[in-house]
């Protein structure tokens, strides 16, 4: 049940970073999930990076919606770079 709270969580967030970073993106449902989930994993790496939240090699975990959502859009807009040069 915790992965699909996970995800439905990250296509939340997924769609934020979307509405945040206007443009047009390649890329439905699953992938505005994927990305998301994704997003989270980077924020939560992130934010033990700037503030020691973790162990030092610790493992990297989710982080919250706002953390999530900066990490989306990190992820988005390295899709985009990606995306134009294919």
């Amino acid at each position: 049940m915790s992965w699909l709270w996970m995800f439905l969580v990250g296509l939340v967030v997924g769609f934020v970073a979307k509405f945040l970073m206007p443009g047009k993106d390649p890329g439905g449902f699953i992938v505005t999930g994927l990305l998301g989930v994704a997003g989270m994993f980077v924020g939560g790496f992130l934010s033990n990076l700037v503030f020691h939240t973790g162990e030092i090699g610790g493992t990297i975990q989710p982080s919250g919606f706002i953390g999530g959502v900066i990490g989306s859009l990190i992820l988005l807009a390295v899709y985009r770079a990606f995306q134009r040069k294919a």
